[in-house]
């Protein structure tokens, strides 16, 4: 027992370590292009995080794709969820095994088809380009997320609902949609995170004036990734595991309540 705790416990660390050493570095200050060793204490780089040219534009697009993106793939994959966690209908055994295609196959695959299908198509590349390519690399995501609380939930509960008189729009906004709201914010929160932090699929499917966030760091760190990519970094790393931790705490006092 102790020691599934104590590997638990190093795991936990060892994948925690990488972003403990981005937030170390954000309060660097080199004295050369590049942050690899440690210098002086400075907290410039948190004071003016826009400090680079370029690099608060290419953060902002990159925050309105994965916006964007997140509700598209949520909306899609969720209607796509409930239809294959619900009804019987011909196909669903391939439906269900396609799904699981885009997350078993290397990026490289979908992000080659999707530029190659743009070009066929004499799509210009650009931010329309780049958002479709999101939605369809995260809606798998969203799919099995919500499908797997779909599956889960309790049918007599909407079952009541429909005794107690409730129409099917009040028993799918009043129960099934709080029942499915877990699975739902999963997937978004996934959807989010995943389209954030692409760059493959992105380069395949970017135009010369698109470059996100990602990009950005890819280009900078041919001649020196400045300290604000840190500071960055360690804002989003934050940002979310404040989420998570509302989440659980909010779960965790209904459950009491309960």
């Amino acid at each position: 027992r102790n020691a599934v705790v104590l590997a638990g416990s190093a795991t936990l660390v060892y994948l925690l370590l990488p972003n403990l050493v981005v937030l170390l570095f954000s309060f660097n200050k080199p004295t050369g292009r590049f942050n690899h060793e440690w210098r002086e204490f400075s907290t410039d780089a948190w004071a003016n995080p826009c400090g680079v040219a370029d690099m608060c534009g290419s953060l902002a697009l990159s925050l309105k794709i994965a916006a964007l993106a997140t509700v598209g793939a949520t909306l899609f994959g969720t209607l796509a969820a409930f239809a294959l966690a619900r009804h019987r209908f011909r196909g669903k055994g391939a439906a269900n095994g396609l799904i699981f295609l885009p997350m078993a196959m290397p990026e490289v695959v979908m992000a080659a088809s999707l530029g190659t299908l743009f070009l066929n198509m004499r799509v210009e590349f650009g931010f329309t380009t780049i958002l479709i390519a999101h939605i369809m690399f995260c809606l798998s995501f969203v799919i099995v997320a919500v499908k797997a609380r779909v599956a889960s939930m309790d049918p007599r509960l909407e079952e009541a609902a429909r005794d107690l008189y409730a129409g099917p729009l009040q028993t799918f906004l009043r129960v099934t949609l709080p029942l499915a709201a877990p699975g739902i914010a999963a997937g978004a929160l996934l959807s989010f995170a995943l389209s954030f932090d692409d760059f493959i699929i992105t380069q395949f499917n970017a135009g010369p004036s698109t470059v996100t966030f990602p990009m950005f760091v890819w280009g900078a760190a041919q001649r020196g990734v400045p300290v604000q990519v840190n500071v960055i970094g360690t804002a989003m790393f934050v940002i979310a595991v404040g989420i998570v931790l509302v989440g659980q705490l909010t779960a965790n006092r209904r459950r009491r309540h309960a």
